[in-house]
This record gives structure tokens, C-alpha cells and sequence, in this order.
């Protein structure tokens, strides 16, 4: 059980400590946490809050992004993947490789959210 009393699926789960540098540190200026889009803030925002709900270890998590920078790095100069991109990735295989979501079920909530047939800002609007 998680702090919150919810079953972990990872008892060693803790607490997420962003990297402040280093190959999976987000992008900063000026100390500060930067997002180009909305989407990226929400990405950040969902994997730090799962972190800290216990789904996973964070470690299991900072792992699979650093393996995806580095896939991205190793592509040429114009196929590279954004800082963001890679990070959205790592959380995507990461619940699919933990059991908690597959990936019909995140390309369906995708497809909803591109469609408008979900919303973040209402969630329960058709």
C-alpha cells in the first residue's frame, strides 16, 4: 500500500526526484522547468503524479527515458525526438510494461483527445 492507502504495484516505488542534470534531466532556464506546449507540462505533470501514487519506481521510469534520449540521439540530426517526446515514450512503454494500461488503450485515449472526444480541461464532456 502506497501512502494514500492504494495498492503499489511497485513496492519500490518513492518518491520522484527530477534529475537536475544529467542525460535525463529536463530542459531548464534560469533553474526553472520549461514546456514549448501544454501537452508537455501535462506529460510531466501525469508521470511525477503515478511516481508518486506508487504505480511504479521511479528509477523504472528515469531508466526507460535516458534508454529513449539515447535511441533518439543515435538517429540523424533531423529525426531526432524532442526532450518531451521522449519522455511521454518512456511513460507510454513503461505502463504498458507494468500491466497498467495497453497500448490500444493509449492509442484510443489519444485518438479522443486529437478527436475532442475527451477533454482535460472537462473531463466528463461528450
Amino acid at each position: 500500500m502506497n501512502q494514500a492507502g492504494r495498492p503499489s504495484i511497485d513496492n519500490a516505488a518513492a518518491s520522484p526526484r527530477i534529475d537536475a542534470e544529467g542525460p535525463g534531466a529536463p530542459p531548464r532556464r534560469n533553474g526553472e522547468l520549461v514546456f514549448q506546449a501544454p501537452w508537455e507540462g501535462r506529460a510531466f505533470g501525469l508521470a511525477v503524479a503515478l511516481g508518486e501514487e506508487g504505480l511504479f519506481a521511479w528509477e523504472a521510469f528515469r531508466t526507460r527515458l535516458i534508454a529513449a534520449i539515447a535511441a533518439s540521439d543515435r538517429r540523424p540530426e533531423g529525426e531526432r525526438r524532442a526532450y518531451y517526446e521522449s519522455w511521454l515514450g518512456a511513460l507510454q512503454r513503461l505502463l504498458v510494461d507494468r500491466g497498467i494500461l495497453t497500448a490500444a488503450e493509449i492509442e484510443d485515449r489519444m485518438r479522443q483527445f486529437a478527436t475532442g472526444q475527451r477533454d482535460i480541461v472537462n473531463p466528463g464532456a461528450p
